[in-house]
């Protein structure tokens, strides 16, 4: 399977940005569409962003349209979150996951099979 590890959460600032990643274990992850989560407390995970095998086609979630950026470099079995003017409404668990399936764009939480355990962005204001 695939093993997923995220980084780069903490806490900022409203307005501010950070830039999460989630390094994957094996080669296999070049095969593997990969998407980001969140998840605020007392609420379902939700869709962010998701980003096709080689990362030539992206989409993301409309609220973070225009902010966020997600990426990928295969060579380092990374793949990335920039996030711009964060909002106290972005607060939340993030999750990168990875899809055992067709290279695509994934956009529901169970289209996902391997999933990291999560880093926590904090947005103050």
């Amino acid at each position: 399977q695939v093993h997923l590890v995220e980084r780069g959460g903490g806490l900022v600032q409203a307005g501010g940005s950070l830039r999460l990643s989630c390094e994957a274990s094996g080669r296999a992850f070049s095969w593997n569409p990969m998407g980001w989560f969140r998840q605020a407390p007392g609420k379902e995970r939700e869709f962010v962003a998701a980003v096709r095998r080689f990362g030539d086609s992206t989409d993301y979630a409309d609220s973070v349209k225009g902010r966020f950026t997600i990426s990928r470099d295969n060579g380092k079995n990374t793949v990335y979150l920039q996030m711009n003017s964060l909002k106290r409404e972005d607060t939340a668990v993030y999750y990168c996951a990875a899809a055992a399936k067709p290279d695509n764009l994934y956009y529901s939480r169970f289209e996902y099979d391997y999933w990291g355990q999560g880093t926590q962005v904090t947005v103050s204001s």
